[in-house]
C-alpha cells in the first residue's frame, strides 16, 4: 500500500505567510523561511509554497525566498503562483523548487500543461483546482478563486491527467479554512476521475479529518495551513494518530 502524505500550505503575500477562510480575512502566521525550517524537521513530507496574489498582481513568484526556503529545507518542494511559461519553471527549479504548481495560467491555455510535462517530466507539474459549489455543480475559480470558469471541476480534473499532469491540488473553496473537514464527496469523485495522485486541500480541523479524507476521500495526501501554522495539531502527534487508526504514513 502506498503511503499517505501531510503537506503543509505556506501561502504568501508580500514576503510573509498569510491564512483566511474561504479565501478571504487573510492573517499573518509567520515567517516562510522559519516555517518551513519547522515543518521539514517535524516530519513533513512534501512543503507547498504558494504566492497567492502573483497572479492578481500580475508578477512572477518570488524567487529569492523560494530560493532561501530550498536552502532550508530537504523535503519535496512544490511552488506556486505566477506561473505562465516554460521559462518561469526552469527558473524556479534552478531556485530550487522540486515541482511546481499552476492554476489560472492552465486555464487559460491547457496546452502549457502539456509543454510542461514534456519538458520537465509528469512528475514535476501539479495542477491546482480551485473549485465552488455553484448552482447545483463544482465549478473550477481562478485567480486566487477570484473568478469563476465555465470548466467542470471533475470534467476538467480528467482533462489534466489526459495533457500530462503528474498531481492534482484539490481545493474546496467552500471548505477553506472553516476546518469543519474536507470536502470529502467532491475528493473522492476526484480520486475516482483521475488516474493520477489528489492531494486534498481546505477545511482540515481536527486529527480526524485526515482520517476522513484518506479514507472516504481517497485523497493521496492531505495538505492544511492554519492548523500546522497556529500549532493546534503538530505533525508528528498526526502521523502517529493516522498510523494508529491504519493509515500508511511514513515514518
Amino acid at each position: 500500500m502506498l503511503t499517505k502524505r501531510i503537506i503543509p500550505c505556506l501561502d504568501i503575500k508580500d514576503g510573509r505567510t498569510v491564512k483566511g477562510t474561504n479565501f478571504v480575512n487573510l492573517r499573518d502566521a509567520g515567517d516562510p523561511v522559519a516555517l518551513a525550517a519547522v515543518y521539514a524537521e517535524q516530519g513533513a513530507d512534501e512543503l507547498v509554497f504558494l504566492d497567492i496574489t502573483a497572479t492578481v498582481d500580475e508578477r512572477k513568484t518570488l524567487i529569492e525566498l523560494v530560493r532561501n526556503v530550498a536552502h532550508t529545507i530537504n523535503i519535496p518542494f512544490t511552488v506556486g503562483g505566477g506561473i505562465s511559461s516554460v521559462a518561469d519553471v526552469s527558473a524556479l527549479l534552478n531556485a530550487g523548487a522540486d515541482k511546481i504548481s499552476i492554476n489560472s495560467s492552465a486555464v487559460r491555455n491547457p496546452n502549457l500543461i502539456n509543454e510542461l510535462a514534456l519538458e520537465f517530466g509528469s512528475q514535476c507539474v501539479v495542477v491546482a483546482i480551485d473549485t465552488r459549489f455553484v448552482n447545483g455543480e463544482h465549478i473550477v475559480h481562478t485567480h486566487g478563486g477570484r473568478k469563476p470558469t465555465e470548466l467542470r471541476t471533475i470534467a476538467w480534473a480528467r482533462e489534466l491527467e489526459e495533457r500530462g499532469a503528474g498531481e492534482i491540488l484539490l481545493t474546496s473553496m467552500d471548505t477553506d479554512g472553516t476546518k469543519a473537514g474536507f470536502a470529502l464527496e467532491l475528493t473522492a469523485q476526484i480520486s475516482g476521475a483521475a488516474n493520477i495522485p489528489v492531494i486534498a486541500s481546505g477545511g482540515a480541523g481536527t486529527m480526524d479529518h485526515f482520517v476522513d479524507v484518506f479514507t472516504t476521500g481517497k485523497a493521496d495526501a492531505g495538505l492544511a495551513a492554519s492548523i500546522f501554522h497556529f500549532k493546534e495539531i503538530e505533525i508528528p502527534d498526526l502521523k502517529g494518530y493516522l498510523r494508529e487508526k491504519g493509515i500508511e504514513m511514513r515514518i
